[in-house]
């Protein structure tokens, strides 16, 4: 929950300058009221945009919520599902995560599915446990052949915002018992979706991370809101 129209602008702008040179793909998650601003400003651009939180309902009496095909009335191409901030401050179940999954790809979005154990469970040897839960409830509400339409993002709690961060060798661990667990799914489409790593990548270690096979790129938070740093992280997937 950050942003302006000014602030956004001038980051946007950044973004989008910086990036001519750069091979990776690239995108913008930004706070429903503006994603009508994304649109005007990166309309033609390398830089793709989506919402934060979509709602597992095509429409009704949901005060509040932000259907899938809303956001597709923004063009929008991605949207974040199950950030652990929803799941710890609106007390997300992993089964609405797979139904906001799915909502999101019925309206042809593709859905950035967030996974991930916070400090106690890490401490208590229940990671995968956690993880594969999380995942378990995503790929029940699936379809086999729509396991390719989703990106996993990984994000150990304990490591959002706290200056701590999981070693390349502890998330590279977990983003393998991921691909598994889709290979269970979808033996094919398994090695092509992109696993994101989103506890606190930022331009110091963001290199040593996306070095390992499993972690395709990041999730970023604070560093995103500095256009240079997300610039420094979006070049070292290059």
């Amino acid at each position: 929950m950050n942003g302006s129209l000014g602030a956004n602008s001038v980051l946007l702008a950044g973004i989008v300058a910086g990036l001519s040179d750069s091979r990776a793909d690239c995108a913008v998650c930004a706070p429903a009221p503006y994603l009508a601003q994304c649109q005007a400003q990166l309309s033609g651009t390398p830089v793709g945009w989506g919402a934060q939180d979509v709602s597992p309902h095509a429409n009704g009496a949901y005060t509040g919520e932000v259907a899938a095909g809303m956001l597709r009335d923004f063009a929008c191409r991605y949207v974040i599902v199950g950030h652990s901030e929803r799941r710890a401050y609106h007390a997300e179940s992993n089964d609405l995560v797979g139904q906001k999954t799915v909502a999101a790809i019925a309206a042809g979005l593709t859905p950035i599915v967030c996974l991930g154990e916070t400090l106690a469970e890490r401490d208590a040897g229940h990671t995968n446990l956690v993880v594969n839960a999380q995942l378990g409830a995503v790929l029940a509400a699936l379809d086999g052949a729509d396991v390719d339409k989703i990106v996993l993002a990984y994000e150990p709690v304990w490591a959002i915002g706290t200056g701590k961060t999981a070693t390349a060798g502890m998330a590279q661990e977990v983003h393998a018992v991921l691909r598994a667990q889709l290979a269970q799914k979808n033996a094919d489409a398994a090695a092509g979706v992109q696993i994101l790593y989103g506890g606190s990548m930022k331009p110091e270690n963001a290199k040593e991370l996306m070095a390992m096979p499993d972690i395709d790129g990041g999730l970023i938070g604070g560093a995103a809101l500095k256009a240079a740093d997300f610039l420094a992280i979006v070049h070292a997937a290059n």
